[in-house]
């Protein structure tokens, strides 16, 4: 009994610990927004979604017509794979970028959506998108519609129209190096295709050995080098008489992403953070209100059960707050809304558990085998709820929008908690309680009906 009781006093004091992570964590962040110094604590804030923290949602349109039908999947998967890369590294917290699969008026298709929380200027939400190039291969143009047209007063040929576009883009690039030309030593770019890109790149040069193959940034020519011979081993160098500035700077943006195919902002909307702020209030008064309103009713309807339910469920909900901050989740109205339900899934395993023993300790056992039998009898029903929820929160996290999955995950850890606290933590404090009497006191105790059966003085 001596070490159930150790035990239960050193995970009340791990409860504790956390509890308190969780509040010095917010309360120093909270301090650092307000102008006070960095501290360790400070770096555990919530990390909270779009709709909380304010942002900026831009839309794209995508231009796949240039793409094959059976690889547009793969192409804007690849899209939205560089362009998470691209923001990652401006610091933007969990962008959230979703593909809009068809179903618009314009064929040839296809949509982006990008969350940006915490980004409210819009003009920085779409440069960081906007400075990811384009790049493309393309090849002499020979079928005779080049188009000129007329510069400074002089009759001169669109480069646009010399030039035909090949399946080679951006999409097969592994990656690009900086390097200097041992000769003249001026900066050049070198790139390294992928395996498919390197055959693509061979075939390109072999189909056009003593002509140009023109290098297109962003939609124009940026290098135009002759091909002497076909070139192995998918590497490429663009010399477009860069400065070493500008050439780091096109090997970052390279290598943050080129975009696989052609984009173009048609919507952005700004979401401020004042309502963000007020939908974090509400969620907050919601939960505070709701574990309160719990709490009451578990300790008189359960009494003493109730109360040890209660520091089980404060315990609880200071590890998933801990856990949202460590691992970390971002948090989304729909999250905590997740959250908020879990908790009830909580209380619902302790209902069951808790009027199992009242009807044993009213049915004549001792508190002792009542509150074995208690648990024993409840966990089979606790269990099978428990696993369809736990079904259901991994079906809706795997084929759910983002919105969606951000409920799910929530949801998820909840239900997984919370049968840790429920029936280990609680269960737990009660053994050590070490009631052996079973009387009139433990049955108001237990808020049990009384049986004279088995009474002990």
């Amino acid at each position: 009994m001596l070490k159930k009781r150790i035990t239960a006093l050193i995970i009340l004091l791990i409860g504790i610990t956390v509890g308190y992570f969780v509040y010095r964590s917010e309360l120093s962040h909270m301090n650092v927004v307000k102008g006070a110094e960095v501290t360790k604590l400070s770096t555990y804030p919530f990390k909270l979604g779009l709709d909380l923290s304010g942002g900026t949602h831009l839309v794209y349109r995508a231009d796949i017509k240039e793409i094959k039908a059976g690889e547009v999947g793969d192409a804007m998967a690849s899209l939205r794979d560089v362009i998470e890369r691209r923001i990652n590294i401006f610091g933007v917290s969990e962008p959230v970028v979703t593909v809009e699969n068809g179903g618009f008026s314009n064929a040839g298709e296809e949509r982006l959506g990008i969350d940006l929380p915490g980004v409210t200027d819009t003009e920085k939400a779409i440069a960081m998108i906007g400075q990811t190039p384009l790049l493309e291969f393309k090849v002499e143009n020979t079928d005779g519609s080049k188009v000129a047209k007329i510069v400074d007063g002089q009759i001169q040929l669109d480069m646009n129209s010399q030039y035909k576009s090949t399946e080679l883009t951006g999409r097969y690039l592994d990656k690009a190096i900086l390097e200097f030309n041992p000769n003249s030593g001026e900066p050049v770019v070198s790139l390294q295709f992928d395996s498919e890109g390197s055959k693509l790149f061979e075939q390109i040069t072999k189909d056009n050995v003593g002509k140009t193959v023109a290098i297109f940034l962003d939609g124009q020519p940026i290098s135009t080098p002759k091909v002497n011979e076909a070139i192995t081993g998918g590497k490429a160098v663009i010399s477009g008489n860069f400065t070493a500035p500008e050439a780091k700077l096109l090997v970052g943006r390279l290598n943050s992403g080129a975009l696989p195919v052609p984009i173009e902002l048609i919507s952005t909307q700004t979401i401020g953070a004042t309502l963000g702020a007020k939908a974090v209030q509400a969620g907050v008064k919601a939960a505070l209100i709701g574990f309160l309103v719990i709490a009451l009713f578990l300790i008189l309807w359960y009494r003493l059960p109730g109360l040890i339910a209660v520091i089980a469920l404060s315990m609880y909900v200071s590890i998933m707050l801990a856990l949202f901050k460590l691992i970390p989740v971002t948090l989304t109205a729909a999250g905590i809304a997740g959250f908020i339900i879990s908790i009830g899934i909580a209380v619902d395993a302790n209902v069951l558990i808790f009027e199992r023993i009242k009807e044993e300790l009213a049915s004549g056992q001792t508190v002792a085998d009542a509150i074995q039998h208690g648990f024993s009898r409840a966990w089979f029903s606790i269990r099978d709820s428990n696993t369809s929820s736990i079904i259901t929160a991994i079906i809706l996290f795997w084929f759910g929008t983002a919105l969606i999955k951000g409920f799910a995950l929530t949801f998820l850890m909840g239900v997984i908690v919370s049968m840790i606290s429920a029936i280990s933590i609680t269960r737990l404090f009660l053994y050590s309680l070490n009631i052996t009497k079973t009387n009139k006191i433990t049955h108001f105790l237990f808020g049990s009906g009384f049986s004279s059966t088995n009474l002990t003085k």
